[in-house]
Formats: structure tokens, sequence, C-alpha cells
């Protein structure tokens, strides 16, 4: 097995290199990997004293930044590792404040994993959710080196549990301490007879709760808003605005506005979204000189601010699950008492179904159930109160996954 894996990792580095020609964001990759040694050998010292944090992408990244924000505190002359598999969070992330230095993780080979840890010599490390790479952990544990995973989510169906598993089974037990989100990923660990974990829960929790020690003033918005309803959508991606937009254009009433704010902010994807849109609409980009109160709906052709603007929002719809994408972010919204309304395809993301049960989020099919849903909203303050509250206290009795993590640390 292991043999096949390292071949699938070469032939996965030749498939890259190709996909890049054509892949701006494969592309980035691919050209980011070529540097990380050379970045590394620069800016750690045999001498140094390290901590390295692992993250797929940002979504991850997200899930482990309360951990890593209290670790660099707690370990203030160690330096910081960050890396990353995914441009997606590497692009966004890569100067991120606690980090000393922020890099692609290289691929999964032997040697790479030695390499690497020879520079690094992490005291610790940390990876999130997912990440599960056997070459890496496996000589993290031939060095003797600490390693924990955080948030972590696991299914019947995953290849450890499974009779051709073996060799990603193996590197599971790598980690000093598994902490998981949830029972189910705690019996699946203990049924392969890894018994070092614990369901501490969901460290977005934390995350997002601290959001509300936060400054979520935005000037603009507040302007934008005056007295009216808000919906706010969180990072559609064409399958939802065009259900949106329908409702947009055919059902909107007067005294409710729509801040949209797009996962993809190309401006010929944002031009075309701004086109498809008969209402009075306006740009962020465009703005300046503009009373911005007179709009009904705001795109925002930015990032960096949605979650802040969840302050503002009346309803949310988040993006991502009408069509195949993945789910968005829910619990940003959440945390602000805010009813939500996702897409239909949101199975992978078991925080959606507990919100649902909790009656704190509506998922829906087609446009009718949109519809049904954004007007019986609208209409209904108490249901709004209702769900609202739902939401917020979802949150709250979730929260507490950081404290367990650190507690087991300092042990």
């Amino acid at each position: 097995m292991n043999l096949i894996y390292s071949l699938g990792i070469y032939l996965a580095s030749l498939i890259l290199k190709v996909i890049a020609l054509f892949n701006t964001k494969i592309k980035l990759g691919v050209i980011g990997r070529r540097q990380v040694f050379k970045v590394l050998k620069a800016k750690i010292s045999n001498n140094d004293k390290t901590l390295w944090f692992h993250c797929a992408s940002l979504g991850e990244y997200e899930q482990g930044l309360p951990v890593f924000t209290n670790l660099r505190t707690q370990y203030p002359k160690h330096k910081i590792v960050l890396s990353f598999f995914s441009p997606s969070g590497y692009e966004i992330k890569k100067n991120a404040p606690f980090a000393d230095v922020v890099v692609y993780l290289p691929l999964d080979t032997k040697n790479n994993a030695k390499r690497f840890l020879n520079v690094v010599h992490p005291e610790l490390t940390v990876f999130v959710k997912y990440e599960i790479w056997p070459n890496f952990l496996n000589e993290l544990k031939r060095r003797q080196l600490r390693a924990i995973l955080i948030s972590a989510t696991f299914r019947e169906n995953q290849s450890f549990f499974k009779w051709y598993g073996k060799h990603t089974k193996e590197a599971l037990f790598a980690f000093e301490h598994i902490f998981t989100q949830n029972e189910s990923s705690k019996l699946l660990l203990q049924n392969i007879e890894y018994k070092s974990v614990t369901v501490s829960g969901d460290t977005r929790f934390d995350r997002v709760s601290n959001q509300l020690n936060q400054d979520n003033t935005i000037d603009f918005i507040k302007d934008f808003k005056a007295s009216d309803l808000c919906v706010v959508v969180g990072s559609s991606w064409e399958e939802d605005e065009k259900f949106l937009v329908e409702y947009i254009n055919n059902h909107l009433k007067v005294g409710v506005k729509f801040i949209i704010a797009p996962h993809n902010i190309k401006p010929t994807q944002i031009q075309s979204l701004k086109n498809s849109i008969e209402k009075k609409c306006v740009l962020f980009s465009e703005k300046e000189g503009k009373l911005i109160s007179n709009y009904q709906i705001l795109i925002l052709d930015t990032i960096g601010l949605l979650t802040k603007v969840y302050n503002y929002a009346d309803i949310a719809y988040i993006g991502g699950a009408m069509g195949t994408t993945g789910l968005h972010n829910t619990l940003e919204a959440a945390v602000f008492g805010v009813p939500i309304i996702i897409g239909k395809n949101h199975d992978k993301f078991p925080e959606a179904q507990e919100m649902i049960d909790n009656e704190g989020l509506i998922s829906v099919n087609n446009q009718q159930e949109l519809n049904t849903a954004l007007n019986n909203f609208v209409d209904n303050e108490n249901k709004r109160a209702i769900f609202g509250k739902n939401n917020r206290d979802y949150i709250k009795n979730n929260e507490g996954a950081v404290i367990q993590i650190l507690n087991f640390l300092r042990r």
C-alpha cells in the first residue's frame, strides 16, 4: 500500500503540473511549492523553537485560528510555521499576523517529509479537521514529535475504516490525541483501537463567538440599511444567485433590502450579477459619492467584510448548498441571532442539520421553497425572533472546544 500511495503522489504531482498550464489556481500552488524549502531555510534556524500549524484551506484555518492565536500567546518566543495545502487558503492568509512563516505544504513524499521536519523541527504540530498526510505524520511519529488533530470529523466510508486503508489508518496513530467534533467520530476511532480521543466539539463555535467581542460597526452598511429590513446573502454562487435574483426581481417588497456577498468577485461575474438585477443596485466599489440609502440592493465586490455585515442582517441566506460547491459557514451569521436559509445539499455539514432540528435554519430545494421561506421571515417578526434566538443559543451551547484543547496541551 505504501508503494501504491507513493506512486499516487508522484502521479498527482505530474498531473498538477499539466493542469497548472490551464488553471491559475493550480498554477499558484505548483509555483508556491517550489519555494517552500528556500523560504523555510531563510526564516528558521537550527536554534529556533517552533510550532507547526497545518490547514487544508481557508475553512480549516478559521477552525484552527482560536487555538493558533492562544498558542501564539502561550509560546511568544517560538516561531510559528503555518502551512496550507490549497491556494484558496494560502493566497488569502499568507500574511497571517500570528505566524512567522506561511508556506504551502510540500507534496506528501517521504523525502519532502524528512526535509520539511529537518528545517522546521516543531515542538508541537496541530493539524485541523481532515488533514491526514501519512508520510508527514509517520515521520513525526518516528522522531517522537508531538502532534494533535483538532475539530476532526470522520465518516464510516473513509479509508481509515476499510480493509484497504491500513496505510492511512496507521497515520492516525501519529497523533498524540485527536479532538473530534462529535461522538460518532470518536466511536469510529475506537473501533480501530485508537483510544486517545476526546469529543470537544467544533472550535468554530469559539471562533465566531469571539466576533461578538469585536467592533462590528460598518458605517456605510448602516447607511444602506437605514430603517429597512435587511437580507444578507453570504458567499453566494451562481446556483444560489439564479434563485435569489428571481425573488428580487419578482417578489421583493418595498422596505426590504438585500446585501449580496458573492463568493466569486471577478469583475465579469459581478457585472453579470448586477445586470441581472432589475431593482436599484449598487456595487461596493461604486458607492462613493452616492446616496447609498436610495438603493435596494448592495453587492459587495470585495472581501473581508462579511463577518461584520451579518451584524446588520435580519435574515441570512448562506450560499454553496444550492449547488455542489459546499455550504459556507452558517455559524458566522448564527452568532448574531439571525434566522438562516440554505440550499438543499448540506449532508456533509452536520451543524446545518443540527440547526434545522433546532429550528434556526431552513433548507430549501427550489424556487418556490425559497420564495416561501423568505416571505415567511419577512412578514413574521416573531418567527424571525424565534429562529434567531435558537441560533444564538445553539452557538452558546457549543462553545468550549478551545479550552479543552489548551488544557490538554498544558498537561
